[in-house]
């Protein structure tokens, strides 16, 4: 029952984020407590204000996190319904497909929670002990509200790690089978147990086409590629040739299984290697492209690999400008949180010059509005990109 939960204390004068919309508290603002990690708490600060029912963590720096304003909600089945009914009908009025990000945690007032969705397979990624000890409610209320033949708890973040989790892979519901995502008629196998993250990066989805859309008759190479998104959807949107380049053998033998679910007329070749070096290789040999993409992992994915991470970004926007064919344009995305949308976009204007290729940035976007982000966190806006045409 509500009643029995224990009240955890902030401590005097603490409370003002929390106050102004926060979701969160940190643990050097909290009376601490012994109690386990995901455990339920009454959220109080001075005089008794209650802020409401909160997920306890005493060994993460992020040690509250809210669910409720109200003290006394009962985080059962239908307390989770209603929060998914909310994601569902956003979901139904921004995406026009039944493959999105269902879920994006503190934004759907479900912190420490993705929830992707594959039509009738939904995957799961609990971050913080509360909502790993609330695994089984989550995968009820997401059976009562979508017809789903499966359900997968990828659980493998490094996240996880700073709330003292173990990392797993583990189906809830239904058998592990797989998935294809559609996107604009291009079809995509999803690998839901070995591949990246959830297993496929919904948050690209409007850059997909934002690109795809310059395709017709281009020449194309696709760095960092993974499992071929913005390649294979440039080949469907008429490219003349496409090139995939990335380090993992697993990730490009999904790339070509996507080439032949989706043929067509453009010449498809992949490379496995390093980026860095297959693009400095390319341009020793002079070769030229009409549309050039940068989409790397996190190169900045703590706040001390920072200043590293933003001079690898300088680096691969040197390297893919001059790459680009005359008149071409140029896509660069980060999804590292620790390098800010300034410092980051600055580092690749300074990439440009040291190519000395002038240019002018078309668009500088985001994630889709599958990937809201919630008001009190605009830190949390994670991923950047800018399309470039370079002259």
């Amino acid at each position: 029952m509500s009643e029995s939960r224990p009240v955890l204390k902030l401590h005097p004068g603490q409370g003002r984020r929390l106050r102004a919309g926060a979701p969160w508290a940190y643990s050097n603002e909290v009376v601490p407590q012994r109690l386990a990690p995901g455990s339920l708490v009454r959220l109080e600060g001075d005089g008794g204000l209650r802020f409401g029912v909160a997920m306890y963590n005493p060994h993460s720096l992020i040690a509250v996190r809210l669910l409720d304003r109200d003290p006394d909600a009962a985080i059962d089945t239908d307390w989770f319904r209603a929060r998914l009914r909310d994601a569902i009908a956003l979901r139904a009025r921004v995406c026009d497909s039944k493959f999105h990000r269902l879920v994006h945690a503190e934004a759907d007032y479900l912190p420490g929670l993705i929830v992707d969705r594959y039509d009738d397979v939904a995957v799961v990624q609990a971050n913080v002990a509360g909502m790993d000890r609330l695994l089984d409610t989550l995968r009820d209320a997401l059976l009562a509200e979508l017809p789903l033949r499966a359900i997968v708890a990828r659980n493998d973040s490094g996240a996880r790690r700073l709330e003292g989790l173990d990392e797993a892979i583990s189906v809830l519901h239904g058998g592990p089978g797989g998935a294809v995502v559609t996107e604009a008629g291009v079809r995509f196998p999803v690998d839901l147990l070995a591949g990246q993250k959830t297993g496929w990066f919904f948050d690209q989805r409007g850059n997909r086409d934002r690109v795809a859309a310059l395709a017709a008759g281009a020449s194309v190479l696709d760095v960092f590629c993974h499992t071929g998104g913005f390649g294979l959807r440039c080949a469907a949107a008429g490219a003349a040739s496409v090139r995939l380049v990335d380090s993992s053998a697993p990730a490009l033998a999904q790339a070509e299984a996507a080439a032949a679910l989706n043929p067509g007329g453009a010449v498809v070749t992949t490379s496995r290697g390093d980026a860095f070096d297959i693009m400095a290789a390319h341009a020793a040999a002079g070769d030229r492209f009409d549309i050039v993409i940068c989409d790397p992992p996190a190169f900045a994915r703590t706040r001390k690999d920072a200043d590293a991470g933003l001079r690898a970004y300088g680096r691969m926007a040197r390297l893919a400008a001059a790459l680009v064919a005359p008149g071409g344009f140029l896509f660069v995305a980060s999804c590292s949180h620790h390098a800010p949308l300034d410092t980051w976009a600055g580092r690749i204007a300074d990439g440009l010059q040291r190519a000395r290729r002038p240019g002018r940035i078309l668009a500088t976007t985001g994630a889709g509005p599958d990937h809201p982000v919630h008001p009190a966190l605009p830190e949390t806006a994670y991923l950047k990109a800018q399309l470039i045409q370079l002259l």
